[in-house]
Parts: C-alpha cells; structure tokens; sequence
C-alpha cells in the first residue's frame, strides 16, 4: 500500500513505527551507507520539511526503514509540489 502524504511526515511515521530515535536513525544510515555526514539534526530537518533528503540518502532511508525507493521518491515529490504552493 503506498505510503500517502510528503516526505516529512513518512520519515518521521517509519522511524517511530520502528522504535528508532533521530540518532538512532542518524547511526544507522552511516552504518549502512559508510557515510558520516548526516546527524540526528539533519534527520530533524528531514522531519521538519526544512529540507528534503537527496536521492543518495532516499536509497538509504528506504533500505534502513525497509521501505521501497519508489514510494520514498513519490514522498519527496509531494514535498516539492507543496512548497511550491506555499
């Protein structure tokens, strides 16, 4: 079933759905990805709609939340479309 709403908000339903804090999302995409730039402030940011994570780190939140790319990127479409809005 595909996941409704921007990517704000899905980010912040998958992590708490899994138990996870920001910092335990944050030690996990650098644990998968190798990468250590981002930080629980940047899964916040993600979180707040201040800033809407790149394709490189979509890869990583969908295979850290175990959740499919595609609706990831259908997510931060929505977030796009409603800044435009605004």
């Amino acid at each position: 079933m595909p996941l409704p709403g921007p990517i704000s908000e899905i980010l912040a339903e998958l992590r708490r759905g899994r138990g996870l804090t920001q910092d335990d999302l944050a030690e996990r995409l650098h644990a998968a990805s190798g990468n250590t730039s981002v930080t629980r402030e940047e899964v916040s940011r993600w979180e707040r709609g201040k800033r809407i994570p790149g394709p490189y780190w979509r890869g990583w939140l969908g295979q850290v939340l175990d959740t499919p790319q595609q609706e990831l990127e259908r997510a931060a479409a929505i977030e796009r479309a409603s800044r435009r809005r605004h």
